[in-house]
């Protein structure tokens, strides 16, 4: 009988390790995807700022048949995209007085430009401007908050009527080149370039389009080394379907741009997917958003997304590898080694 009653105990013990380390392996390490996962986000803008990363995101807080319900923007810190500060809203769709308080605030972006911050964030318009416009936040701290700094659009609907009507005014991303002209770029399905006066809130020049295969929205500019990069999500006009990330690369800002094909391919449960890409103490990272976190009884879904994250690697000539959305993110080193 002790005999037996050692082997209980003994299996018991077993039994329990064992469930341990099933736990531990479902545990989620530091740098799994999402990378968020108090709140609802999308459209992921990284700016790098010294040793810390500033990550700001659309807000997702649709319920119910609601596809897509957002009145503000989050920012997150981090020092080693592994562990994350939150620090609330960096502004809301109602900070600006000239808009529709009607769940607007889609995909952003912050720069920083002689000791200030300046958010970029496309919002609908009141009357009689329909449609969607471009405000500018301005904060002394990249948490923000961010207020805004003209008292009127940068950008309106009346100002870009090219074809697309109402939503083509929509997500900003904002580029300083070397000689310190900042640039602006946004658009849906159309693509808009303009160069803004170095106070970073007014136009400087005539709006101009670039064309690119199977241009639909978020794009995102950025450089490295001599070759100009612009991400952006896109739709085959054939196939139809979800949106991919594909690329083009420059020798300047203003073209020729050359396409390059594809960076990754449809996110998971989300048929958007934006990207932010940057370099942070050395290393290229590719911000994404999908759809799998569940936050209490919400499951993830196209109006309840979140951010992820994954290493982003170049070819020996500036062309950039193929990504692989992963659960795993960052938490294991590049290669999966």
């Amino acid at each position: 009988m002790h005999a037996n009653c050692g082997f209980g105990a003994a299996l018991a013990a077993g039994l329990a390790l064992s469930a341990c380390a099933a736990d531990a392996q479902h545990e989620r390490l530091p740098g799994s995807n999402p990378i968020i996962t108090d709140a609802f986000t999308a459209d992921p803008a990284p700016l790098v700022v010294g040793d810390t990363l500033w990550l700001y995101t659309s807000h997702d807080k649709a319920e119910g048949d609601v596809l897509y319900a957002m009145n503000d923007w989050l920012v997150y810190s981090s020092k080693d995209l592994r562990h994350w500060t939150s620090h609330g809203p960096a502004m809301r769709e109602a900070d600006f007085a000239w808009a529709q308080a009607n769940n607007s605030a889609w995909a952003a972006e912050a720069i920083e430009k002689d000791g200030k911050f300046y958010f970029y964030a496309p919002v609908k318009h009141k009357e009689p401007d329909r449609g969607f416009a471009i405000g500018v936040g301005v904060s002394d701290s990249p948490a923000g908050p961010f207020v805004d700094a003209r008292g009127s659009a940068l950008v309106t609907n009346s100002m870009t009527l090219v074809g697309r009507d109402y939503d083509q005014d929509i997500d900003p991303t904002v580029f300083i080149d070397d000689d310190g002209t900042p640039w602006l770029m946004w658009g849906h399905f159309t693509l808009f370039l303009v160069k803004l006066k170095p106070n970073m809130i007014e136009l400087d020049g005539p709006i101009t389009t670039i064309e690119l295969p199977d241009f639909t929205e978020g794009p995102w500019l950025f450089k490295r080394g001599e070759h100009y990069y612009l991400a952006y999500a896109s739709i085959d006009e054939v196939k139809q379907g979800d949106e991919r990330i594909a690329y083009a690369m420059a020798p300047a800002i203003t073209g020729p741009w050359t396409y390059k094909g594809l960076i990754t391919g449809k996110t998971r449960n989300s048929y958007t997917i934006h990207p932010g890409i940057v370099e942070f103490k050395g290393r290229w990272y590719f911000f994404y958003h999908d759809a799998l976190l569940t936050i209490g009884d919400l499951a993830g879904a196209d109006g309840r997304r979140a951010v992820a994250v994954e290493y982003l690697d170049f070819n020996p000539d500036g062309t950039i590898r193929p990504v692989e959305q992963t659960d795993a993110g960052i938490s294991v080193p590049p290669g999966g080694s």
